[in-house]
């Protein structure tokens, strides 16, 4: 039985072929089912309009747009995941997107474009490029591409996919393998976005960021990288809705990017500084390394800053490294109330989020700019089959850190006077003077809250108390001391002590310095944390400033330098290394002249004995050549183990292999084995007998053709009986048919003057399986005779049609 052209044409899949014969029957393409189809379409609209089973609602497969979304936006990229619930599969498939209400049979019928995610699985179609088909012939469940939105003005789309199972194609115009996008209207752009509002709080806030580090080999166990896992300095800023440190969506800066790629956070700092007036405070913290460790060996970073009603906003980020360009931070975190207050406490779990600028898919990936540079945007577990955070469930990441931003304090009138609640009130104290305290490390509390009254009105002794909250207790072996707290007293008026005294907060940070050469003013505040027992007003000043100078030789020949950045790593892994730290100009001389102050600074520094780190290892070589010329094979990369064997044994990895994958090797024709061979087709006397075999595998990829399918071999099985009767019936057949020849002879030369003519020869197979071909046979010149004299007698060739059915 042979395939029409139609059906073989359903994929260049070598899946599908080998389906091929099978799928003829299930499919049923009949002529009259073809003839429907103008021969003036090209393949896409084909494969659109010859479909086999048609089952509406049918669940097995599924075809998802990730988010589940009803309208698209347009030039966004959506991943489209074409999937089979258990146990079910699918050998091949066709995916492709058309515009509402077009039949496919022209280019601008489709809309959007596919991106192939990995070339083992999917690949375009080599007869419709705007289609994906399977790469390899095999079982699957699932695959996934992006696919990129078109353009505004598109209008509605159809994502419509059809599925090879076993000996069936479902092929859906409705249901679960068609998905309906419409545009979405641009008025709608960005309504999901939280609003940043005008902050109507009065007085200002002071805040204290801490940065829980929780990325570690037991939460993130795949290709963890246990050397050099750190997370960068902490940098950011309290500053306006004017100002965009960074955000999702939006293009990272050259300070974002240095901090993304590089953990250093001096050009990230230099970018906050130039916007004085839309910054409040910058916003730093030390690195960590490594990455985690628990509380009670290392406390965890923590910055102070503070906030106004203009700049009431506040960002940050730190680098996960090693990595290609991949942080972590906030953006924009509001901390003014719409009560006109300040937010008592935020916790945030933060994941990883992509700078844009670096193209790598491992912590380790060697540097591979990303041009051109893309938006930041968060990581998500389907970004890539060798991210660490890769999960073909396309669950969420689990989270890498957390920050918990804490009001310590709130100076200046306030709008809402009434505290939230009693820890509220406990916050906006600031820490006591301390004296000797004994609590251990590993209780952790708030802070005391203010003295109570005086149980005594009188001038008698009574006592007064303050309270604090147990908030973790890390060693429950280590009893925590109380929580209350008492102090004798006496009434109003009876203290021995003054009763007119303040109480003051310590005082807040100094000002900028209100010019940036020569000298100016800068300023300090403070509080007041309680005040006179007696009712009377404090006079102790709350504000103070005094003069500053920066660059004191202020000339026209001065120029104005950035503060120094944080020190680089220590040149050395263990024992003695330089450390370096670098500031820039941020103002050259107004007179033209060359900058002479220096703008790097060295020092030694001292890592841990280098015994202790026996793993010293040498960066990772370039990656081999592809162990074969085609289709899927490995290749290796290796590094040198640079510290000395005897300090210890090395269980580093020194070799990494990976697959790779190149043109598809050629694939020559398969065959069954021989078949046993017939029985002689005659009872007696010579005959012959045949034996057959069966084509597996097409040739592809340029491969060896297909050698002979058939063989024939003579047979003779045993002579025939000799009897008189039945030897005269053989001579009377002889002789009637030697009459039959010669009447056959006289008619051809009657047809042929002057010729003998063998019979006409077979026709041949016809040149085409559709749309119209030829087939011929020949009659050639058995005798000429002497006494002839026409020139027609010579061979014969006759032509005529077949398969004339449309294909």
């Amino acid at each position: 039985m042979r395939l029409s052209a139609a059906s073989l044409r359903l994929s260049r899949s070598p899946a599908l072929l080998a389906l091929a014969l099978p799928l003829a029957a299930a499919l049923a393409f009949s002529d009259e089912t073809l003839d429907k189809v103008p021969k003036s379409e090209g393949y896409c609209s084909r494969i659109l309009r010859v479909q086999g089973t048609r089952r509406e609602g049918y669940t097995e497969f599924s075809l998802r747009v990730e988010g589940d979304p009803d309208f698209y936006k347009p030039g966004t990229s959506y991943r489209v995941t074409l999937s089979a619930a258990p146990p079910s599969y699918f050998r091949g498939f066709t995916l492709i997107a058309l515009k509402e209400n077009r039949e496919g049979d022209k280019e601008e019928d489709h809309a959007g474009t596919f991106q192939i995610i990995d070339e083992e699985e999917t690949q375009f179609m080599s007869n419709c490029p705007v289609a994906v088909t399977e790469s390899t012939p095999r079982r699957r469940t699932r695959i996934q591409v992006f696919w990129i939105a078109p353009p505004a003005g598109t209008g509605c789309v159809i994502l419509k996919a059809s599925i090879v199972q076993k000996r069936i194609i479902y092929f859906q115009d409705e249901g679960s393998l068609t998905k309906k996008l419409c545009e979405q209207d641009s008025t709608f752009d960005g309504v999901t976005d939280k609003p940043i509002l005008d902050c109507c709080a009065c007085g200002t806030a002071k805040y204290r960021l801490t940065f829980y580090g929780n990325w570690s080999e037991k939460t993130h166990p795949k290709d963890y990288p246990r050397r050099a896992n750190h997370w960068s300095a902490i940098i950011g800023g309290s500053h306006s809705k004017n100002y965009v440190l960074w955000e999702y969506g939006g293009y990272a800066s050259e300070g974002v990017k240095q901090v993304a790629e590089l953990g250093s956070p001096v050009k990230m700092e230099e970018e906050i500084r130039q916007q004085s007036d839309e910054v409040l405070t910058v916003i730093k913290a030390k690195a960590q390394w490594p990455a985690w460790q628990p509380l009670n060996v290392r406390a965890a970073p923590s910055a102070e800053f503070s906030v106004d009603r203009t700049r009431h906003l506040m960002s940050f980020l730190t680098m996960m490294g090693p990595s290609p360009d991949w942080n972590v931070g906030l953006s924009a975190e509001d901390l003014c109330t719409k009560e006109c207050g300040w937010v008592q406490k935020v916790v945030q779990d933060l994941i990883p989020w992509d700078a844009g600028t670096d193209s790598g898919v491992t912590y380790e990936s060697p540097n591979k700019p990303t041009i051109p540079q893309e938006k930041i945007r968060p990581l998500t577990s389907l970004d890539h089959p060798q991210s660490p955070f890769y999960d073909p469930e396309g669950g969420s990441i689990t989270q890498v850190a957390r920050v918990v931003i804490e009001r310590i304090a709130r100076k200046g009138e306030q709008c809402n006077i009434v505290p939230d609640n009693v820890d509220d009130i406990v916050a906006d104290l600031a820490p006591e003077e301390k004296d000797e305290d004994d609590t251990p490390e590993t209780c952790i509390y708030s802070n005391w809250s203010p003295w109570s009254a005086c149980s005594s009105s009188t001038c008698d002794k009574g006592k007064r108390m303050r309270q604090r909250m147990l908030k973790a207790q890390l060693d429950l072996s280590v009893p925590c001391p109380d929580t209350q707290d008492f102090q004798p007293c006496t009434g109003p008026g009876c203290s021995d002590g003054d009763g007119s005294t303040c109480t003051m907060s310590e005082w807040i940070t100094w000002s900028p310095c209100s010019i940036s050469c020569g000298t100016g003013m800068r300023s300090r505040e403070r509080y007041v944390k309680q005040f006179p027992e007696d009712g009377s007003v404090c006079t102790l000043p709350t504000e103070e400033t005094e003069k500053c100078t920066v660059n004191e030789e202020c000339s026209p020949s001065s120029c104005l330098m950035t503060e120094w950045g944080e020190w680089d790593e220590c040149s050395a892994t263990c024992g003695m290394g330089m450390k370096k730290r670098h500031r820039m100009v941020k103002m050259s001389p107004a007179d033209g002249s060359m900058c002479k102050a220096e703008t790097s600074q060295a020092e030694k520094c001292m890592m841990p004995e280098c015994h202790t780190i026996p793993c010293l290892l040498s960066p990772w070589s370039e990656w081999s050549d592809c162990s074969v010329t085609c289709g899927k094979g490995m290749r290796t990369r290796q590094r040198m183990l640079k510290s000395l064997a005897e300090l210890g044994d090395c269980n580093e990895a020194l070799e990494q292999v990976e697959k790779c994958m190149l043109p598809e090797c050629p694939i020559d024709c398969e065959l069954t084995e021989w078949s046993q061979w017939s029985e002689c087709n005659k009872s007696c006397g010579k005959g012959h007998m045949i034996r057959t075999r069966m084509i597996q595998m097409e040739p592809q990829f340029g491969g060896a053709p297909c050698p002979e399918t058939v063989q024939r071999k003579k047979c003779r099985i045993r002579k025939c009986l000799r009897n008189p009767s039945i030897q005269k019936l053989r001579w009377r057949e002889a002789r009637e048919s030697r009459r039959s020849e010669q009447l056959r002879e006289e008619s051809d030369g009657d047809q042929f003057p002057g010729c003998k003519m063998r019979p006409w020869t077979a026709w041949s197979e016809c040149t085409k399986l559709c749309g119209g071909g030829i087939q011929e046979r020949y009659m050639t010149v058995k005798k000429r005779f002497r006494s002839s004299q026409f020139t027609s007698c010579k061979d014969k060739k006759e032509i005529r049609a077949c398969h004339v059915h449309p294909c």
